[in-house]
């Protein structure tokens, strides 16, 4: 059985969630399972698996992709690996901003930099709130073809993420040759 963060703090599944709300789900089940409250060794071994699996329904329900991720697979929308697929036009427009950051990177350019940073943060917002919107309408039972839907927005949305990424490192003495 695949893991379920939403039913590991038992919270309904919904991407709208909460924080404060999976915040008080969090605690209650992490001081109910805290492995200090058990002296059986057993169960102290038990209250640690849970402990694990609680932190981890914490971090994956606190992060806007990962808890899309989540309720695609729990509606059985396609995997990251079954279906690859991406908008059109996205992956030249990825590369575009790719190579324009590359550029700006290497001519020290920080204003080019900052436009590829603001590109990408309003890319990461327009994504989480496509999926949001898709997820409210993938009906009842869920409809294959708005899962397939979500599963093109959040492959898309990984991308921006990596950029994300490679930004928060772009410029770095380690990154540009400098501190070797």
């Amino acid at each position: 059985m695949p893991f379920d963060p939403f039913a590991t703090l038992g919270l309904g599944r919904d991407y709208d969630i909460d924080r404060a709300h999976l915040q008080r789900a969090y605690l209650t089940k992490a001081a109910k399972w805290h492995p200090d409250r058990f002296a059986d060794p057993v169960r102290r071994s038990e209250a640690e698996q849970r402990s694990a699996e609680i932190n981890r329904a914490r971090v994956v329900l606190e992060d806007d992709e990962q808890r899309a991720e989540a309720l695609l697979t729990f509606f059985g929308g396609p995997g990251k690996s079954d279906d690859k697929s991406l908008p059109d036009d996205f992956l030249m427009d990825i590369l575009e901003v790719r190579q324009e950051l590359e550029e700006a990177v290497h001519s020290g350019d920080a204003q080019g930099k900052q436009r590829v940073e603001q590109w990408a943060e309003q890319q990461r917002a327009a994504y989480r709130q496509r999926v949001g919107e898709l997820f409210h309408s993938i009906g009842n039972p869920p409809d294959a073809h708005a899962l397939r839907g979500i599963r093109l927005e959040l492959n898309a949305w990984r991308y921006i993420e990596r950029l994300i990424e490679q930004l928060d490192t772009a410029g770095s003495p380690t990154e540009s040759g400098q501190g070797r």
